[in-house]
């Protein structure tokens, strides 16, 4: 039974080990626990601690009448005794040690399975919080696209009026470019008018002072 429970602790203690460092390996611990602590396997687990907890009170039961018997003998041991006395003490302290190391072993993967559990939570947390930022961002986009719009139809707006400004200006430019041609071919036409009669005059005037000369000499 020394062997076995020797060989357990060792196991026992290998685990913890295993569970402690984070390295590949111990995926594979935590894989194999969750399997054991599947169906069956915690009435199995429990049955074997059980038994070994029946089986160290036995034997610390067994220290005590040993150590009763010395003290009715008043003190003299018997060899045999100190044989069965020792035996005792070292299976009860391996039994002891092994029920803690189990322990140790249940706790130290019931909580790094809920740290994995808290860590999941966390991030399902920060991607939904995240997705709802980004909600937000998209609304307040939305709703700036929504203000540049109706900036956009406004500038346009107001640039089809000036446009209609603009065009109605060159027509009332051009009426006016029209008026001017047609003054100043008006004004040409009175010119060449009042030269034609200014040169008239003239020539009037010369018949007249040809004629007065004629008219005294008779």
């Amino acid at each position: 039974m020394l062997h076995l429970l020797f060989s357990v602790i060792l196991v026992e203690a290998a685990l913890l080990m295993m569970l402690l460092f984070k390295t590949p390996v111990r995926k594979l611990v935590l894989s194999g626990l969750d399997f054991i602590k599947r169906g069956r396997g915690p009435i199995v687990v429990k049955s074997v601690a059980g038994t070994v907890l029946v089986v160290l009170i036995s034997t610390l039961y067994s220290v005590l009448n040993i150590k009763n018997r010395w003290i009715d003998n008043e003190g003299n041991i018997n060899p045999t005794d100190q044989v069965l006395m020792a035996k005792h003490l070292l299976e009860a302290s391996l039994m002891g040690f092994f029920l803690f190391l189990a322990l140790m072993v249940d706790r130290l993967h019931h909580y790094i399975r809920e740290l994995h559990s808290r860590r999941k939570d966390m991030e399902t947390e920060k991607k939904s919080e995240g997705s709802f930022v980004g909600a937000e961002d998209m609304k307040a986009r939305e709703e700036q696209v929504g203000t540049f719009k109706a900036m956009i139809q406004q500038l346009e707006s107001e640039l089809e009026s000036k446009t209609k400004e603009a065009s109605n200006a060159e027509a009332d430019i051009n009426a006016l470019k029209k008026q001017s041609d047609g003054l100043l071919l008006e004004y040409d036409r009175l010119l060449a008018e009042n030269q034609e009669l200014r040169s008239q005059l003239q020539l009037l005037d010369q018949r007249m002072l040809s004629h007065s000369p004629s008219k005294k000499n008779s």
